[in-house]
């Protein structure tokens, strides 16, 4: 269980790189797919597959991203001395229904890529999620420490 909460963190800023891995593939730089293929070893059908898979997705999570940009922004215009809190209301639950179906095709896409992954590319996966972690809460506490310092100089 921990495997798929690690990699559904993986793919998650995956699917949220997309647009920005197209930028980078265009400039020559591995893209997220790339990067995961040299960390656990994907094979060349893996890695269309994978990518067939995000294509297929990412564009209407993309879509639903917008609607839901929408519908903050017609929440936000609410805000004013005569507002309306049925209109409120009715934006904030059809925000919900869209933050929810983008949940969901998320972890859909998360699933069928996971799919694709033999057992020893998902233990390597693992390993190597758990290191990165590791590697995180090590520079935050380092940058805790250094802030403690720095306000104990002044």
């Amino acid at each position: 269980m921990k495997l798929v909460k690690l990699f559904g963190t993986a793919l998650v800023a995956l699917s949220l790189s997309v647009p920005a891995m197209a930028q980078q593939s265009a400039g020559g730089q591995p893209d997220q797919v790339d990067q995961l293929a040299q960390m656990v070893g994907l094979s060349n059908d893996q890695q269309t597959e994978i990518r067939a898979i995000i294509d297929e997705m990412q564009g209407e999570i993309g879509e639903l991203r917008q609607e839901a940009r929408a519908l903050q922004q017609k929440m936000q215009g609410e805000i004013k001395s005569d507002f309306d809190e049925d209109a409120i209301r009715k934006h904030a639950e059809e925000l919900g229904d869209v933050t929810g179906e983008i949940a969901a095709l998320s972890t859909l896409m998360q699933a069928k890529v996971d799919k694709v992954f033999t057992q020893e590319q998902r233990d390597e996966l693992d390993k190597r999620m758990k290191q990165m972690q590791q590697q995180m809460q090590q520079r935050q506490m380092q940058q805790q420490m250094q802030q403690g310092q720095g306000q104990g100089m002044q």
